[in-house]
């Protein structure tokens, strides 16, 4: 498909038919905003930005695109890191901003159903006079419908898994405009192929997402924080499947290396033990059972060197703690000036966590970078940041290898190149490696569903 950068006058009037002349635009602010995401990725403008308010206008824009073979990409809130949103194609960039409804609360069921453009913090703010929340927590203000796409987890992934475990039932678009239905509000099914979990994670390739029926959880009764410091990455991460262990969940789990302690703290804004540092969440319906479980849990750190364990921290304390681990990127490019970075995303089994961590060192030394890592260690996922120079082409290169040296050697301990941020542009060079001849039934999925190769054409593959 060749990249279309504009639309004819046509093209522009049937769509405005469909939403509404307000809601579709070629204004170069709204292009130009629609170019880009979090990440690195070079921007691509589309050709026009649809809002579409319901299922249904969905539907008859995904119609008349796939008629005349125009590329639409779907768009959330802009937050994702790897490119999964950029129309590299032009065409249509369909942003759900105006699908932000909570349809029903299902309190005795612990669902809700939701448009996809509802933001996740949002939601949970509403959720919250219920009693419940949506646990998955990819820390920025996503779209729900973008979590879907990309499978977002976050820091609450080892208790309470990832988005494709807490989503029950979907409404989806496919290319063609026809509506289908996947999954099922009941807790369990065993009919048929799951559809649902196809649609989750493909990142917007094979159907537009807008309604699901999502579980949530009840917002913990008691709650305690744990940071725990350690000489060494290798004492904290040898920890990690040490707690795993023994039996209790942690809700967050997640690992700071040195050089992201003492960014936080210069900022002036954090004071953490600078050094390897693990930082837990636990929760639990008795101060007792808690205490209980944070005296197992010293005792674990303990045998691992641990240097400091400070616990039985509130909500207070927790939340900074959190908002540390959420503002790091923010901090690490605003005291590195005229410094960029891959954020890279592997993931390992957590029993290969350490010697990913120490891959990870390696890879950077050997490219003489000055990087830092921090990563959901409960779930295996870590989070490089690989610096470069922006502009500088070599500097960028030298970043791009010790990225692939990273994900090259999650790969070869059982892991994967994304662990949470999906394929989108950055990780496809990957996807054979990982892959292997898997790649090519992949390939078919989508040239069945979208065989005029309209849906966020340019991603995965």
């Amino acid at each position: 498909m060749e990249p279309l950068r504009n639309l004819g006058e046509d093209a522009l009037n049937h769509l405005r038919s469909i939403v509404g002349e307000e809601h579709v635009s070629i204004s170069s602010a709204d292009l130009d905003q629609h170019s880009h995401d979090e990440s690195f990725h070079e921007a691509h403008q589309p050709a026009a930005v649809v809002w579409p308010g319901s299922t249904q206008e969905v539907s008859a824009v995904l119609s008349y695109a796939n008629q005349h073979r125009i590329p639409v990409t779907p768009w959330g809130a802009g937050t994702s890191l790897e490119g999964n949103p950029i129309p590299v194609l032009g065409g249509i960039v369909l942003d759900t901003l105006r699908m932000d409804k909570i349809l029903e609360v299902r309190v005795g069921d612990f669902q809700v159903d939701v448009q996809a453009g509802v933001r996740y913090k949002d939601m949970n703010a509403a959720l919250a006079r219920h009693g419940l929340f949506f646990p998955p927590d990819p820390g920025a203000n996503a779209s729900i419908g973008g979590m879907i796409a990309n499978n977002a987890s976050g820091t609450r992934t080892l208790r309470y898994g990832s988005t494709s475990d807490n989503v029950l039932h979907l409404q989806v678009v496919l290319p063609s405009g026809t509506i289908i239905h996947t999954g099922t509000r009941s807790a369990k099914t065993a009919s048929g192929y799951d559809l649902k979990r196809l649609f989750v994670g493909s990142e917007g390739t094979l159907g537009v997402v807008c309604e699901a029926t999502l579980r949530l959880a009840p917002v913990p009764d008691k709650l305690s924080a744990v940071i725990a410091s350690f000489s060494s990455p290798a004492g904290a991460t040898n920890t990690v499947s040490a707690i795993i262990g023994s039996g209790i969940v942690p809700a967050a789990l997640e690992f700071l290396d040195l050089a992201t302690t003492r960014a936080l703290n210069a900022s002036g804004e954090f004071e953490l033990p600078e050094h390897p540092t693990l930082l837990m969440e636990f929760h639990g319906t008795t101060d007792e059972g808690l205490a209980q479980e944070l005296s197992e849990i010293k005792g674990l750190c303990k045998e691992e060197g641990c240097l400091d364990f400070k616990s039985g921290l509130g909500r207070q304390v927790r939340d900074q703690m959190w908002r540390a681990r959420h503002q790091n990127y923010e901090i690490q490019v605003r005291s590195n000036p005229g410094t960029a970075f891959l954020i890279v995303d592997v993931a390992v089994p957590v029993s290969q966590y350490p010697q990913l961590v120490e891959e990870a060192e390696k890879a950077l030394a050997a490219h003489e970078l000055r990087g830092s890592m921090v990563g959901h260690a409960g779930d295996g996922n870590l989070h490089p940041l690989v610096p470069y120079t922006p502009g500088d082409a070599a500097s960028y290169e030298v970043a791009l290898a010790a990225q692939k040296a990273i994900v090259e050697a999650a790969i070869s301990l059982g892991g994967t190149a994304t662990g949470e941020h999906g394929v989108g542009i950055g990780k496809r060079r990957f996807m054979a490696l990982e892959h292997g001849e898997s790649l090519d039934l992949m390939r078919a999925i989508k040239e069945t569903i979208d065989p005029n190769g309209i849906l966020n054409p340019g991603k995965i593959f």
